[in-house]
């Protein structure tokens, strides 16, 4: 603080408060070189018509000598980018659009202010000024660049992904018992904290009283509720289901699991490869192109009629002006991530559509991707009239299979019985219902209060279990009424998108962290080779497996929806976040998809190849018509007055394309 640089608290709206700026500085150039650009061409519309229907000398000057002035201002202001860029590339030895452009800007101000020093113009004893066509070149770059920026990719913070994820505040026990809510970064290693039915556990650290489920699938993807008890770790993210408990906190932030795979998250980030754009390729050899035909035709003419060579190389430099292929990249790809965002399909920026352009390796996670991501009631076997009674006592548990059931049968409350039930942890439930006991839970429950299980009900519970699902027997009075199986269903447009993945050159493949068994069984509904499938994978495994897959060349897209997922999302040449997706999930990955299942993903394979045919076809149209038109300018066929009314065409043409282009 004594040398002037005062500490502030971090916010987690600095990065947001950077980009507006950013955005903001923009649209100020835009605002500057569009003033100056319409100005300037107004003035010009002056002396075009002066030069027909005749102008006094001094009212030409005073035209002339505004629009140096106004030009001067977008070439200092706007169009100090472009110089800022060709001096950049130049430095780098890669060609770079700003080079012909801070080039022409150069020649045709220098060219402008010497006319303009020496008076008249045309016939009347001085040259031609193109200041108009310099501030309007300045203008339509100056858009491209904004609309580039607009849909860049935003760099990830590992600190605001943390906040997103997991609680910022605990329930700090005291030594005198109380219990306080304090913010998590004020508890220290060893501090007892209380955990509630719903809360999301602060840090990692013991159970050391209590008994409870534990909901894990954002670190594990792990569908199924996860016992715990005295002695058993815990891990910040993780959410309590049921039961008090109480955990001694053994690190917290950054130093947690989730702390240290966010930050992993980050360096993935920054270790993804740069695809060079197409764009960016044409352009390369585009510039050197244009300069070397600058420098032949100044040459050239310097023998045939030196009176001319300045004017033509002008209207070379003009009329090649690459503001048609500056903007071919950045048009299409705004028009395909609007087009897109309409049918749910958000796309962060525009490599992200290059990169799906080429197929490689998909590997998907299970739960919430190619399952719903829910634990819902998926086969029923035995007596209908149990369903309200069984409705009426999972009512009152606080449990996700219990859930599942009230949801499933959909009974109104006023239909349902009292019932006093008794909750057994990791068991089931006991229940009075109209004086009757019920008792619903697991087969070894069941068998454990000495009920034996007709052949029937043993057949569903193998059955069950032969799918992967969680079978529950359902007891009224000492006699099994119902086998009921619980499970994750798979999206019901999951076989087909797949086979349509596939049909476009894709490997798809499952990476989960459930059950490699799970696994197995789904992987066999979808008709995935289960060597092409891997179960039990912690989210480091996950990253550690595509990022292996990316340094050996592979275009690999991770598509995924929890925390355990955003590594390997972070790794993968192009991350895509599903719906219902973690708030991690979605700022590591590069697409998110607000639709349900795994059509979309379909759709945004062959929009993106629809978009990078559009973005072709733009820059083919650019270059031809700059072939032709540079052509004409070497030769003298045109001069830079033509040029300069040429020049727009390319991109108005350009515009009407991507605009009236199918792509997603």
């Amino acid at each position: 603080d004594s040398l002037g640089y005062p500490s502030h608290p971090y916010r987690q709206s600095q990065m947001q408060e950077v980009r507006k700026l950013e955005n903001r500085r923009h649209l100020i150039n835009i605002g500057i070189a569009g003033a100056c650009a319409g100005n300037v061409m107004l003035i010009a519309f002056a002396l075009y018509g002066g030069r027909l229907s005749g102008m006094e000398e001094q009212y030409r000057s005073f035209f002339r000598w505004v629009s140096l002035g106004v030009t001067l201002v977008a070439l200092i202001f706007p169009g100090r980018t472009f110089y800022v860029g060709a001096l950049s590339s130049l430095r780098t030895r890669m060609m770079h659009m700003d080079v012909p452009v801070a080039l022409a800007l150069t020649l045709g101000t220098i060219w402008g202010a010497v006319n303009t020093i020496r008076g008249g113009g045309g016939t009347q004893g001085g040259g031609e000024v193109y200041f108009e066509s310099l501030t309007a070149v300045i203008f339509l770059l100056t858009v491209g660049r904004w609309l580039q920026h607009k849909h860049q990719l935003a760099a990830h913070d590992a600190i605001e992904l943390l906040y997103s994820i997991t609680s910022q505040t605990a329930r700090l026990i005291s030594e005198d018992g109380s219990v306080r809510s304090v913010p998590v970064e004020g508890i220290a290693q060893g501090a007892k904290i209380e955990l509630r039915a719903g809360d999301s556990v602060p840090a990692d650290g013991t159970i050391i009283s209590g008994t409870s489920d534990l909901d894990c699938s954002m670190l594990t993807g792990e569908s199924r509720p996860v016992p715990v008890k005295e002695g058993d770790r815990v891990f910040a993210g993780s959410v309590n289901l049921s039961s008090r408990l109480v955990m001694q906190v053994e690190t917290t932030g950054a130093q947690t699991r989730v702390g240290r795979l966010m930050t992993l998250v980050e360096q993935l980030a920054e270790r993804r490869p740069h695809i060079v754009r197409l764009a960016d390729r044409v352009a390369h050899y585009f510039v050197i192109a244009v300069i070397a035909c600058a420098a032949i035709t100044a040459v050239v003419w310097s023998f045939l009629d030196p009176s001319r060579a300045m004017e033509n190389t002008i209207a070379l430099l003009i009329v090649t002006c690459p503001c048609a292929l500056g903007l071919a990249t950045p048009l299409a790809i705004v028009a395909a991530v609007g087009k897109a965002a309409g049918k749910g399909i958000f796309i962060k920026g525009g490599e992200v559509i290059e990169r799906l352009s080429h197929a490689g390796i998909m590997y998907i996670d299970k739960t919430g991707t190619i399952t719903q991501g829910t634990t819902a009631l998926v086969s029923f076997e035995g007596d209908e009239a149990i369903k309200p009674l069984l409705a009426a006592v999972e009512k009152q548990v606080s449990h996700p299979i219990a859930r599942a059931v009230v949801e499933a049968f959909d009974f109104d409350d006023s239909d349902l019985p009292d019932a006093e039930v008794s909750q057994v942890l990791g068991g089931g439930v006991i229940a009075k219902v109209n004086d009757h006991e019920l008792v619903a839970g697991s087969p070894a429950f069941v068998q454990s209060r000495g009920i034996e299980l007709p052949a029937w009900a043993e057949n569903a519970v193998l059955d069950a279990a032969g799918k992967t699902y969680s079978p529950v027997i359902v007891v009224l009075d000492g006699e099994v009424k119902a086998v009921t199986g619980f499970g994750d269903p798979i999206q019901p447009d999951a076989r087909g998108a797949i086979s349509r993945l596939r049909d476009m050159g894709w490997k798809v493949r499952i990476l989960s962290g459930d059950h490699p068994e799970v696994v197995r069984v789904v992987a066999g509904e979808l008709g995935i080779d289960p060597q092409d499938c891997e179960g039990e994978a912690t989210p480091e495994r996950k990253a550690e497996v595509v990022e292996a897959a990316v340094s050996r060349g592979q275009r690999v897209v991770m598509i995924g929806d929890g925390v355990n997922d955003a590594a390997a999302l972070a790794a993968a040449t192009v991350g895509v976040a599903v719906r219902g997706g973690a708030e991690a999930s979605l700022t590591a990955a590069d697409v998110f998809l607000t639709k349900e299942g795994l059509t979309p993903v379909v759709e945004l394979l062959e929009g993106a190849l629809r978009s990078v045919g559009v973005i072709k076809r733009n820059l083919a149209v650019s270059l031809v018509y700059n072939l032709v038109m540079a052509s004409l300018a070497m030769t003298g066929v045109i001069n830079p007055i033509i040029a300069a009314i040429a020049m727009p065409v390319s991109s108005l043409t350009v515009v009407t394309l991507s605009y009236r282009s199918r792509t997603f």
